[in-house]
């Protein structure tokens, strides 16, 4: 972690980028503050001074031994900050990335069958990632979205994303009713 460089987007050597505005911003910083005060520690980089004057820059913090139920293992943080909890075995982790509000994205490393199985039955969020990065779905290859707090409808890049963007409208009309009259047809009498 310490080795990922922070910097602006546009240099290729930037592996962590700025936030996207100083609401973001303060918003990942009180979520480190959490860390810093009922978590443990692991790793925390902070953005060259200079670099963080420029821009909305945060760096990667890593906490340890986060309560599941508190603020760090419920809330969605979107910035560079990874809270870890201990669970039993696989299937209380499972349990416990379901027991949340948001269901965006998950994803599970493992060599073992079983845990795949489980995690791909049993995980729920929008997109579940087995044994590859979580960031980088490909429209019309991957459609991307959650669902709970973290989205509703469907996905982006999916077949049915834009049909959600118009109002559908059905016209029904009974041609059958009592007292209907038909149309002539082209230079003839009714029928």
């Amino acid at each position: 972690m310490a080795s990922l460089r922070v910097g602006p987007a546009a240099e290729p050597g930037t592996r962590v980028g700025p936030l996207v505005d100083a609401e973001a911003r303060d918003r990942v910083l009180r979520f480190v503050e959490i860390g810093r005060t009922q978590a443990r520690t692991v790793v925390a980089v902070a953005p060259d001074a200079a670099l963080a004057a420029r821009g909305w820059f945060v760096g990667p913090h890593v906490f340890a031994d986060v309560d599941p139920c508190g603020p760090l293992g419920q809330e969605e943080i979107f910035g560079p900050v990874l809270a870890a909890f201990r669970a039993p075995d696989f299937a209380a982790a499972v349990a416990l990335a379901n027991d949340t509000p948001y269901a965006l994205t998950a994803g599970v490393f493992s060599r073992s069958p079983a845990h795949l199985d489980l995690a791909r039955s049993a995980l729920e969020a929008g997109n579940v990632y087995l044994n590859r990065g979580i960031t980088g779905a490909l429209v019309h290859r991957q459609p991307f979205g959650g669902y709970r707090l973290s989205g509703i409808g469907s996905k982006a890049g999916g077949p049915d994303y834009l049909q959600q963007f118009v109002v559908p409208r059905v016209v029904t009309e009974n041609t059958l009713r009592r007292g209907f009259a038909p149309q002539r047809p082209p230079g003839g009498r009714p029928g």
